[in-house]
């Protein structure tokens, strides 16, 4: 029963090594394919919207994830402090502001 796997097992050539380092290349290049594609940019957009993030400060208007714009009227470390309108103000975490105009920035443009 034995003889019958080794029967089917494909030839052997002595020159089966360079097939491991051409399957090796390929693999390393296919992951560094992947790194500069997709996860080198996606820390780059990480790092930069931590920045602006930090960069909050009272009297800036923001738009959150949900869409309320806003001005900020109050820092914490973790949260800020919203005026969505006369007397009305809101607690967020800083992670839900999606969008900061600067104090004197036209609103709605952004880069």
């Amino acid at each position: 029963m034995f003889s019958n796997f080794i029967a089917m097992a494909p030839p052997q050539s002595g020159q089966g090594g360079g097939e491991i380092y051409s399957t090796l290349i390929m693999f390393g290049a296919i992951i560094a394919i992947f790194y500069f594609m997709i996860i080198r940019p996606q820390q780059k957009r990480a790092k930069e919207r931590e920045k602006l993030l930090s960069q909050v400060k009272k009297g800036d208007k923001v738009i959150t994830a949900g869409g309320m714009h806003c001005d900020v009227v109050g820092i914490d470390e973790k949260t800020v402090l919203l005026e969505v309108a006369e007397k009305v103000k809101i607690k967020v975490e800083r992670s839900s502001i999606a969008v900061v105009n600067k104090v004197g920035e036209v609103e709605g443009i952004t880069k």
